[in-house]
């Protein structure tokens, strides 16, 4: 839990680990909110850190900068708890959250879960919202996610930044993986979190910082990289692929990886279209052979294990 120096008054960060995106809880006269639940597999763990920071006090709105499984996949388990809770989602994807489908919600082609969960609003670009007595801004931020959003409060200079930006990097370019040009977007989106001039940010994972220039020097850099080379970015997405999962089991045996492998249509879909000269198997054996390596896995004989 991080109530970091810089901050308004109202805002809890709840730190969570890379396989939950961090969530952002907000208290005030105007009520209580939270930004983004974690998960599935955490949910337990979101809503008992709701309960001990709220005490008697609901929880009244949640908010999801993107439908990612790490962002919602708590959702379910918060509107459980606090029935009355009002929950707002980026447009894009709201048809089929409206009419569940996780495959065109992208669950079931990356081989995450996320319950079913419905929503009351929507977060539009270019409105505003308030969270703990401040208004906030609503910024599109797509790159990531074509449907993100970011969100910034002017007075403290506040951003919550989702996956666009990180105190080193950003998230994967998902769009990219399908053959969509999404790198042009996700370096206009790293230029308007530039020209927001923030003084702290609170990212999707990591900790709260605020030597802004620096991370977007390290983003640009990153993004420059990958646009060389978009292979490169192609096998760095299936690493992350590969090491969320393991963050979700914690250790699988190989054999059953490979059918989490097979089942997976983003897992197959990378490989075919920029390593199309390697077996599905043999790829995936050199890519967990590089996690081992980095010190990101453990091999055990037949047995993968989360480092």
């Amino acid at each position: 839990m991080t109530a970091a120096q810089g901050l308004p008054p109202g805002i809890t960060v709840f730190e969570r680990g890379w396989l939950s995106a961090n969530n952002i809880l907000f208290t005030g006269a105007d009520g209580t909110a939270l930004v983004d639940s974690g998960y599935f597999s955490h949910a337990g763990q979101t809503v008992a850190l709701i309960e001990g920071a709220l005490g008697q006090r609901p929880l009244d709105r949640l908010l999801n900068t993107h439908l990612h499984s790490d962002h919602c996949g708590g959702n379910a388990a918060l509107q459980r708890r606090y029935p009355g809770l009002q929950t707002l989602i980026p447009p894009g994807l709201a048809p089929y959250v409206r009419n569940w489908d996780p495959e065109l919600l992208t669950y079931t082609p990356t081989g995450q879960h996320c319950p079913a969960f419905g929503f009351e609003a929507l977060l539009q670009a270019g409105s505003e919202i308030q969270l703990a007595d401040r208004a906030w801004q609503v910024h599109s931020a797509p790159g990531h996610d074509p449907h993100s959003v970011i969100l910034f409060e002017t007075q403290s200079r506040t951003l919550i930044s989702a996956d666009a930006l990180w105190e080193n990097g950003f998230g994967v370019v998902f769009p990219e993986l399908e053959g969509i040009d999404a790198f042009a977007e996700l370096r206009a989106t790293l230029d308007l979190i530039e020209s927001l001039n923030p003084k702290i940010v609170i990212p999707g994972h990591g900790s709260v910082f605020s030597d802004v220039a620096k991370s977007l020097a390290v983003a640009r850099s990153r993004l420059d990289g990958f646009m060389r080379a978009p292979r490169k970015h192609a096998l760095h997405a299936a690493k992350v692929l590969v090491k969320f999962k393991l963050l979700e089991l914690q250790q699988v045996h190989l054999s059953e990886f490979m059918v989490w492998a097979n089942q997976t249509a983003y897992f197959r879909m990378v490989q075919q279209r920029h390593f199309p000269e390697l077996e599905l198997s043999r790829w995936l054996d050199e890519l967990t052979l590089d996690l081992v390596r980095s010190g990101a896995a453990i091999r055990e004989g037949e047995m993968l294990l989360n480092a």
